[in-house]
């Protein structure tokens, strides 16, 4: 007798606990990204200088961790994937009429933020920065508090590791946006 898998759905995810932590849809399972004070801490220290950046200038929308976005899953016979960066930005002119979606859209943002906790396997963090970029990511940083660096991802092998006295670089994709690293670290 052939046995059927459940998969998780769009509703189940969207009325996931609120407990702190993040969740998300992987190959049609739920998954849940371990958290923390001080990774919501960072998280939200570089939301805030980069939402005040960039509704300013009015180049996009910038969410936090609980925002997730659908692309497909790796494997065929499985749902959308959903994922939640910590921070995400989408460029103006991605949504139509400029409006909010409701739900998961199906795009990936143009800049994808991973905020490292201890519990992190670094195996699941490199799958997730792969899909980002193979779903149309243009640049993930994957922030580490622990080891006080950053790395940014324009691609798999266009890689740059900023330390603690160096800045976060929007470039190309959120154009003029420099922060400090040090400054969303916690003290």
């Amino acid at each position: 007798m052939a046995t059927t898998t459940r998969f998780v759905t769009d509703e189940e995810l969207l009325h996931a606990p609120r407990d702190g932590r993040k969740y998300e849809r992987v190959d049609g399972e739920m998954r849940v990204s371990p958290a923390g004070f001080r990774h919501e801490g960072v998280g939200a220290a570089l939301l805030a200088r980069l939402w005040v950046f960039v509704t300013e200038r009015q180049l996009g929308h910038v969410v936090g961790s609980s925002a997730g976005f659908r692309w497909p899953s790796r494997k065929a016979d499985r749902p959308d994937n959903v994922r939640s960066p910590d921070v995400s930005f989408v460029a103006a002119g991605r949504f139509p009429d400029e409006r909010w979606p409701v739900g998961f859209p199906e795009l990936a943002p143009d800049l994808a933020v991973e905020v490292l906790s201890p519990g992190d396997n670094s195996r699941d963090v490199l799958e997730k920065i792969g899909e980002y970029l193979n779903a149309g990511t243009r640049l993930v940083w994957v922030i580490d508090p622990e080891e006080r660096t950053a790395v940014a991802y324009r691609s798999l092998t266009d890689v740059r590791v900023i330390g603690e006295a160096e800045t976060l670089d929007g470039g190309d994709v959120v154009p003029g946006f420099a922060c400090p690293l040090a400054d969303v670290l916690d003290r």
